[in-house]
């Protein structure tokens, strides 16, 4: 069982992130359950904007998207930027969209079957949203989602406290990134076992 991390930061290596953070955290519970993860932080790669799954000169998503095919456990993870997923997720939503028309040799999208989960931070209240529309792009290009695929935390209001500067992980949110790990595992294994049906 392979997992694949999109860390959709603003901010390239070796920058601080409070998104690899929690990322992080979501690939060690998936380890602890014999998973195999790769992090990739989108903003240190080329990713070029715009339809297509090759955009040439120098565009690095052909080798990012390889990666995410041969995963079958996608995590997103993303910062709030005014109540939306960053501009670096848009992004990867935008280009992983030409999957839906990427079939196998009995007409199913090439994603069918993988399992996708999201984590957010943010210093305001969001998350939800934010998780909602990453939600519905991931399940429009055809992953799906397990129950409670999502791991979240947000700082209260007004105020600039990140979540690297915590100086332990809230419990709750280490609780609901186990969730995620475990419900996200099952559901692979399950498609593994048992794909989607022709269309």
């Amino acid at each position: 069982m392979r997992a694949l991390s999109l860390v959709c930061t603003l901010n390239s290596s070796p920058t601080p992130s409070s998104s690899q953070l929690l990322s992080d955290q979501v690939t060690r519970e998936l380890e602890k359950l014999g998973v195999t993860t790769e992090t990739v932080r989108v903003a240190d790669h080329n990713v070029l904007s715009g339809m297509g799954i090759d955009l040439g000169d120098g565009d690095e998503w052909p080798t990012l998207r390889e990666k995410v095919l041969q995963a079958d456990i996608l995590l997103i993870a993303t910062p709030i930027w005014l109540g939306h997923p960053s501009s670096v997720c848009q992004l990867v939503l935008e280009r992983l969209n030409m999957e839906s028309s990427e079939t196998d040799d009995q007409g199913r999208p090439l994603v069918y079957g993988k399992v996708a989960a999201v984590a957010v931070v943010g210093n305001e209240d969001g998350a939800h949203k934010v998780s909602a529309d990453v939600f519905q792009g991931l399940n429009d290009i055809g992953f799906s989602l397990a129950p409670n695929a999502v791991t979240y935390w947000v700082g209260e209001a007004q105020h600039g406290t990140d979540y690297k500067d915590l100086e332990e992980t809230p419990e709750e949110v280490a609780d609901t990134t186990h969730s995620l790990a475990v419900n996200a595992v099952h559901l692979a294994k399950l498609l593994n076992d048992s794909p989607y049906p022709a269309g």
